[in-house]
């Protein structure tokens, strides 16, 4: 018996040994908003490394445009990071490669070199948490869409959106259009229309995109009909016909959202890890405007109604 209980002690010590080495974290672990300055422009970006097993780091990384992309291994040697990543959208079978190191607990910096062959500089600091502390507590919602003209929006390039008949309207691709105001939290009613086809996407301060996209028939993903792009799939396709009226209900509260889409709950309290591609930057922490994409073919967009939390 004593020998019995001797086994059983030493076995439990052993495991929460091993569950204690396991959680062990190299300061590099985590989640970073990066800038990289390329030729003159600020892109945002974004970097997640995290352990696997023992002794591998894996990640995955955002570009200024595209989903988020694995990273098979985030090698550590000499005090600096590299890892590589084959190209996604980009033209050509260059992989791009990155190397950097840990300035102090809070922030990172280095190079990428791009498909080009390239080198384009980075810095990053880690993404904030974004935890709300106290129950939220809804304001007076907000018509962003007044039926008659864009008052309270504006275009980032040449402008082809317009607005007849109490809806905005981009009749081919061309720019963004962005909210003047900015926002944190709020519940975001937005309805809209598009030919089939396209392909469109509102971006939840302006950071990350909830996917407006033909999707009907299709299997439910993150890059499909209400995922958030790259990150979060919904749990079913409920994406009408083109050409049909449809309508989202978001809510965002820190990272933590929920949506709502022709009725049925797709995304339930979800965390979003970090910016999507074609964020306006990767300054996480601050507010930012609702911005619809443009630039991907035709769509219309009505009865745009946020409401913003205290």
């Amino acid at each position: 018996m004593k020998s019995s209980l001797w086994y059983f002690t030493l076995l439990i010590s052993c495991c929460i040994t091993t569950l204690a080495d396991a959680q062990i974290k190299t300061p590099l672990e985590g989640r970073w908003d990066l800038t990289i300055t390329k030729n003159g422009q600020q892109l945002p970006s974004w970097l997640e490394v995290r352990h696997s097993g023992n002794n591998t780091l894996v990640g995955r990384f955002v570009y200024a445009f595209g989903s988020a992309r694995p990273i098979a291994e985030v090698k550590l040697k000499d005090g600096k990071f590299y890892f590589s990543i084959p190209p996604q959208w980009e033209k050509g079978e260059r992989w791009m490669d990155f190397e950097g190191s840990l300035e102090n607990d809070n922030t990172i910096n280095g190079t990428m070199t791009y498909v080009d062959g390239n080198k384009s500089s980075f810095v990053g600091v880690r993404a904030p948490a974004l935890l709300r502390e106290k129950p939220i507590e809804w304001s007076t919602p907000i018509q962003l869409l007044n039926g008659k003209d864009l008052t309270g929006w504006h275009a980032e390039g040449k402008n082809q959106w317009i607005v007849e008949n109490g809806v905005l309207k981009s009749p081919q691709s061309g720019a963004n259009l962005f909210t003047d105001q900015k926002f944190t939290d709020f519940k975001l009613h937005i309805e809209f229309r598009y030919p089939k086809g396209s392909n469109s996407g509102v971006y939840l301060r302006g950071r990350y995109e909830v996917q407006v996209t033909d999707s009907k028939g299709l299997e439910a993903w993150d890059d499909q009909f209400s995922g958030i792009y790259g990150f979060l799939q919904p749990n079913r396709m409920v994406a009408k016909e083109a050409g049909e009226w449809q309508s989202f209900d978001i809510t965002l509260v820190g990272r933590t959202v929920t949506v709502v889409a022709n009725d049925v709950t797709v995304i339930c309290d979800q965390i979003i890890p970090g910016i999507t591609g074609g964020a306006i930057d990767s300054k996480e922490g601050e507010p930012g405007p609702i911005f619809l994409q443009g630039d991907h073919g035709p769509i219309e967009y009505r009865n745009i109604v946020i409401t913003p939390a205290r």
